[in-house]
């Protein structure tokens, strides 16, 4: 891991910087990393509005390794991370661990498989189809060029790149997930063939790296069997597959940091596989994982009485989730109560505090008032029920 942050911390691609990036922007930014003989680039496909769909392949190894990025348009996370790979793979000079990996492997990384869901921060394609939900039926022209990659290439090992809701735990009342690891299921009975069991080891071994870094931060997704999915069938399909899902950490509002820990959570599972270190991993560094637990809100306002414009205070407690959870932007009222037992990514004590809800979070009509559910949750956290009392702080 150290070694893989370092990396990061050098080969970062300076152009880009923000989670939303278009094809045209991300191209533009790795081309200097193309340039280099190291790095082949092929067209493998057009996604439904004729982008293209690139893979990026260094090494010359007999083990053939698969990366796939941004299925999701609106999961970025380790498209950036790629980039800052391309870069390390195609700068001069030599490094003992490019060697052992390009030496050792093939890889193949196909970034950005959704450019036109990248285009508008979404998460389905241009006809609104879950392109991981269409492994099976292969409507979609990106779903058909990733499962012809897959077929042509035959990869022995493959890494599905997500990032994943900003509000999952680490267990029920565990700290808010960064990363989510899983070696799918490849079959109902969720069982480890050949197949699994690889992808669990490196899966462990990515959890062992990560632990040092992200304390108490590393979940374990779902691994229920979807006959739709991408990674369940690749698993089926023998390719041994391992799913790393970005999550959010705080302070982290363009997923920079994460972007960092997958550099080097990628490069040292690369180096596993190369080197065969991975087979000696402790497959309970994975299975002791806390599942991801969801149904959290961003943030828990407790113990406080609410003030409404003509009306008696109220004991109540108030829910909020914001439009981006990530970067805590556009906070909305989900939840108004006793919340006794609620979970939440952050908790504010507002106890012996009066919340006054400012005008912007309230709806009115002539002389009444209502706060109602999904309003901005704009409020002053004040020392008493008089609007002038002293503010504490304000929530906005």
């Amino acid at each position: 891991m150290a070694d893989g942050l370092r990396i990061a911390d050098r080969y970062r691609v300076l152009a880009i910087t923000e989670r939303r990036t278009t094809q045209a922007e991300y191209w533009k930014a790795i081309a200097p990393s193309l340039s280099s003989p190291r790095l082949v680039v092929e067209d493998v496909g057009r996604s439904m509005q004729g982008r293209e769909l690139r893979t990026v392949t260094s090494g010359t190894g007999p083990v053939t390794v698969l990366l796939w990025s941004q299925m999701h348009g609106d999961e970025p996370t380790a498209t950036m991370a790629l980039a800052d790979i391309f870069a390390w793979l195609a700068a001069p000079g030599d490094d003992p661990l490019r060697d052992r990996i390009t030496q050792a492997l093939t890889v193949v990384m196909l970034p950005m498989l959704n450019p036109d869901g990248a285009e508008r921060y979404q998460r389905h394609n241009a006809a609104g189809i879950d392109i991981n939900r269409d492994a099976r039926t292969l409507a979609t022209p990106e779903a058909r060029a990733l499962k012809a990659l897959r077929d042509r290439l035959q990869p022995a090992f493959g890494f599905n790149l997500h990032d994943q809701n900003a509000r999952t735990r680490v267990g029920r009342n565990g700290l808010q997930a960064a990363i989510a690891l899983l070696a799918p299921a490849a079959d109902e009975e969720r069982s480890y063939g050949p197949a699994r069991g690889r992808a669990r080891l490196v899966a462990a071994g990515i959890a062992r790296g990560l632990a040092g870094e992200i304390p108490d931060r590393v979940a374990r997704y779902d691994d229920a069997f979807n006959p739709r999915a991408f990674g369940d069938l690749m698993q089926t399909w023998g390719t041994s597959t391992v799913l790393i899902e970005s999550g959010a950490l705080p302070g982290d509002p363009e997923k920079q940091a994460l972007r960092r820990l997958n550099v080097a959570a990628i490069l040292g599972a690369l180096d596993a596989i190369a080197t065969g270190g991975y087979a000696s991993a402790d497959t309970n560094d994975y299975e002791r994982l806390p599942f991801n637990t969801g149904g959290a809100y961003d943030l828990l306002v407790r113990g406080g009485q609410l003030v409404l414009p003509g009306m008696p205070p109220l004991p109540a407690d108030i829910a909020i989730n914001f439009d981006d959870a990530v970067a805590r932007k556009g906070p909305r009222v989900r939840e108004v109560g006793d919340l006794t037992g609620v979970i939440a990514i952050d908790t504010l004590v507002a106890t012996g505090g009066f919340l006054h809800a400012r005008p912007g979070a309230l709806t009115r009509d002539g002389a009444r008032t209502w706060l109602v559910i999904g309003a901005v949750a704009a409020f002053d956290v004040r020392e008493g029920a008089d609007p002038s009392s002293r503010l504490r702080q304000r929530i906005e």
